[in-house]
């Protein structure tokens, strides 16, 4: 799966990264709350790269049967997209690495910005799907409590 020096590179990593950024954005900071239907969500992916960089079984670490805490890598290509998709009973935080992405959710009335530097929180039921307008791959980094013990 993965090995102690690879997650502890992973940390310093993700720790150098913060530290270039006095307080990251809360990009998910709706400009226009309201509830967003996502009629014709796209429902399937298209120029993803999903990539597994770590995860902790959290049963013996805090009791949590059947779930982990998972961080990912994503890249998505220009003209990219990832899914509808669903947070009910799955909280995240995504970190904008490089590039811009637009994240289309069930809780807000417009399209929101996200751009390097900006973490997006995804919980309480949210529904949303991203798409890369860009001309640039944009690289998240994904840090789930999932169903996956």
């Amino acid at each position: 799966m993965f090995n102690l020096k690879t997650m502890i590179a992973t940390a310093a990593i993700a720790v150098a990264a913060a530290g270039n950024f006095a307080t990251p954005a809360l990009a998910s900071q709706c400009a226009k709350p309201g509830m967003n239907a996502l009629a014709n969500a796209p429902m399937m992916p298209r120029g993803v790269t999903d990539t597994v960089i770590g995860s902790i079984n959290l049963a013996p670490e805090i009791g949590v049967d059947g779930r982990q805490l998972r961080t990912r890598r994503l890249v998505v290509q220009p003209g990219g997209i990832v899914p509808l998709h669903s947070h009910k009973d799955r909280p995240a935080l995504i970190y904008t690495v490089s590039g811009s992405i637009t994240e289309y959710s069930s809780a807000c009335g417009a399209p929101i910005q996200h751009k390097a530097g900006d973490i997006s929180r995804e919980a309480d039921g949210l529904s949303h799907y991203w798409v890369n307008h860009g001309k640039v791959p944009a690289v998240l980094l994904s840090s789930d409590v999932f169903h996956g013990m």
